[in-house]
Parts: C-alpha cells; structure tokens; sequence
C-alpha cells in the first residue's frame, strides 16, 4: 500500500500494487478486504483500464456520524478482475478512503491475488513484533496523528515585547511609522530653514551691491 501512512480521522488517496511474481502466468485478479472493526464510510474506486470492480458493503451495527448525517454501512471488500497483469510487470489499483479512524493506530488491510493458473496468493500475515518479515505480509496503513491536534499541542499565544507594543522593532533595525513620520517632519524642517538661509544671503548680496554704487 502507498503511502502506506495517514492522518487520523482524514481522507487518504492509496494504492494497491500489485507485482506479478510467476513466470509461467499473470494475475487476473485481487481482492482487498478492510477490518470490519474500524469501518471506513467513504470508499471511492479509481477505473483501471482493462479491469472491472465491485465492492462489497455490510450494514453497520452502530451507524458513524457524519456531516452529512449517519453512516449505516461500511465498504468491507474491493474486488478488481480483468488484466492480466503479466510476468515482469505491475498494476496499481487506486482507492480514496475516508474519513479514517481516530481510535487505532493501523490498518491491515488483507488482499488475495489470483492467478490465471487458479492459484491464490493470500497476502494476510500480520508482522509480529521482534519477528522477521512474514513471506506473505498484508498490507499496512499506520495512523498518525491528526495535523488539528498536532497544531493544538505546538501553538502557543506569546504577547508581543513591550518595546514591539510601543511601534519599536526591537533589535531590528527596521523604522516604524513613528520613525518615518518623525523623520518627515525633521526633513521638512531643515528644507524651511534651508530656504530662509538662502533668502537672508540674497539679501545680505543686494545689501552690499547697492553700497557700492
């Protein structure tokens, strides 16, 4: 299964892939089944060219809640036949699935692959802890935890430094609006005194041209 992660409580695209692994005959096709403790409400398939799909549903003895009202039965098996998938090669089968548990932190999910030879390869063995791989391991979706309770656990409200509260930067060396206004303002000034400067050494010239005449 990829990915084979997910948050909890959300939607998740996976896929199914799917190996040939005889030399003398293709899969032709596979069956997945989902726990029936840990119901999933939404299951939608993606077509495979060349392949047909139906799925399976069982009513649920304790109806989820949902937005969109109670859920009363839960998607319990997909089954894909057409192909083949020949030897050498790989298919993958696509599903969303959602909303995913919050109450468990994996999914096995257990899928049978048929060849055209009649024989069926049961990919159902669950990995023990401590042990080695089994030869035949089912597939696995770990449940993380959801983004809204990682962010609920990390977020923190800081009240900003007084000198921030006052229109300062501290330490940033980056003006506020207090600053440039105050430097407009200097600016303005210096360009009246400027100009009276200028006027008074005009005059002060005339004074003296005309002493001379």
């Amino acid at each position: 299964m990829n990915p084979n992660q997910a948050p909890k409580g959300g939607f998740v695209k996976v896929s199914f892939r799917v190996p040939n692994e005889r030399d003398d005959s293709g899969t032709t096709k596979l069956e997945v089944s989902f726990p029936a403790d840990h119901p999933i409400p939404s299951v939608a398939v993606r077509p495979v060219p060349g392949w047909t799909y139906s799925v399976a549903k069982t009513k649920l003895a304790q109806p989820i809640k949902s937005d969109d009202g109670d859920v009363t039965e839960a998607v319990t098996k997909i089954s894909w036949t057409g192909g083949p998938i020949k030897p050498g090669e790989f298919q993958e089968f696509d599903v969303s699935l959602g909303p995913l548990p919050d109450d468990v932190d994996q999914l096995v999910v257990k899928a049978l692959q048929t060849y055209a030879s009649g024989e069926v390869v049961r990919w159902i063995e669950e990995a023990q802890p401590g042990a080695s791989e089994p030869d035949h391991p089912a597939p696995v979706l770990q449940l993380t935890a959801s983004p809204s309770t990682d962010t609920a656990a990390t977020t923190t409200t800081t009240a900003p430094p007084a000198d921030v509260q006052k229109g300062e930067v501290a330490g940033a060396g980056v003006p506020t609006r207090h600053d440039v206004d105050s430097a407009e303002r200097l600016g303005l000034i210096g360009v009246i005194l400027g100009g009276i400067g200028a006027i008074a050494g005009i005059a002060s010239f005339v004074r003296r041209g005309r002493s001379k005449v």
